[in-house]
């Protein structure tokens, strides 16, 4: 996840997000079901996420990945250390389910995007898989 004052860039990948459940709530944040998770277990806010993510520009330029790292992010749920469409869509995801999260400009780095590596009025695709909360 590119937060402020980070930079990270990767080369184009494909992804295939044709299967799954979708759901969209009114702000701009669309999660679609990839593989399951348990359906049971959902963030709180105050907890840590430990996710696998790669984060797509909708010409499906990869911009970030911790798949490539193979380094987990973690981030508190709740205390705005990510993007409000990271905050709303991986709320909406249970323990262990993957899922493409499509998050609106607004949702996103907005009008300014992030110099360099998201342009401005971005809207950004993420593959996301929830692998624990602690």
């Amino acid at each position: 996840m590119v937060s402020s004052g980070q930079r990270r860039t990767g080369p184009p990948t494909e992804r295939g997000f044709s299967q799954g459940s979708t759901r969209a709530n009114r702000m701009g944040v669309e999660v679609e079901t990839i593989s399951p998770g348990d359906g049971r277990t959902f963030p709180k806010k105050g907890q840590t996420c430990v996710v696998h993510y790669i984060g797509m520009l909708q010409n499906g330029k990869k911009f970030d990945s911790s798949r490539d790292r193979n380094k987990p992010f973690k981030f508190k749920i709740g205390r705005q250390e990510v993007i409000k469409g990271w905050e709303e869509g991986v709320a909406q995801m249970s323990l262990g389910q993957r899922a493409k999260i499509t998050c609106t400009p607004d949702m996103a780095y907005g009008a300014t995007g992030h110099p360099g590596v998201i342009p401005p009025n971005a809207t950004l695709i993420f593959d996301v898989e929830l692998l624990k909360l602690e």
